[in-house]
């Protein structure tokens, strides 16, 4: 790390019992080992806790592959590091939502090829209430197939979904995915972010034939 880079932490915590997504169980957290049980198995002073979380894919801040759509598209382990990792990154500022999904303008005459592109709407101020499961702000196919266009590296959005969920066809999710660009859901904290300038990372656990996972999403401030 040089000396003036700064971390930007970019995730939602994790906790026991609360919902990401309405419709989808909340994470159970507990114990596998306990401390206190640990004790009769290690020397005297010694002790580990071993945790047990379970939990569907789709829990805080996650990102999706190819194969959360497309049986066929690349799962988390197929996933290169490059497309996750050290991207440049940019940020989108559509705060001004009005219920409608974003209009593509926001996205126009910016350079967007190879970047992180991380849409800030300010919807994560709603994170673990109702609010937050109505009215949410999301792309359109008109953005999604901009962003194809502009070759970005990877997609991502501090809501509850970047497609519009009365729309079950997923057109956003649909296009994303099927040209290989991966979308990082429930991100939060994307105001303490400048435009340009930083660097982003959100790389889920390696899992073989699984197509989303949480990450801990952050990015390095230049």
């Amino acid at each position: 790390m040089m000396k003036n880079e700064k971390f930007i932490d970019l995730s939602h915590t994790v906790e026991h019992g609360l919902t990401t997504y309405r419709g989808l169980p909340a994470p159970v957290i507990s114990d596998f080992l306990s401390r206190e049980e640990s004790r009769r198995t290690y020397a005297p002073g010694t002790e580990f806790h071993i945790g047990r979380i379970e939990m569907v894919a789709n829990t805080g801040t996650y990102l999706d592959s190819p194969f959360h759509r497309y049986p066929h598209g690349a799962d988390l382990a197929q996933l290169p590091l490059s497309s996750l990792a050290d991207l440049e990154g940019i940020v989108i500022r559509a705060q001004d939502f009005d219920g409608r999904g974003m209009s593509v303008e926001a996205f126009r005459g910016i350079d967007l090829k190879e970047k992180a592109v991380l849409v800030h709407t300010g919807w994560d101020k709603y994170w673990a209430s109702e609010k937050y499961f109505e009215g949410h702000p999301f792309l359109t196919e008109e953005v999604a197939r901009h962003l194809i266009e502009a070759e970005v590296k990877l997609i991502g959005i501090d809501s509850l979904n970047i497609d519009d969920t009365r729309d079950l066809a997923r057109p956003v999710h649909s296009l994303l995915l099927k040209a290989q660009i991966p979308i990082v859901e429930h991100l939060c904290n994307l105001g303490s972010l400048p435009d340009r300038g930083f660097r982003f990372f959100a790389v889920p656990v390696k899992v073989k034939n699984f197509g989303t996972f949480p990450v801990r999403a952050f990015a390095i401030i230049e």
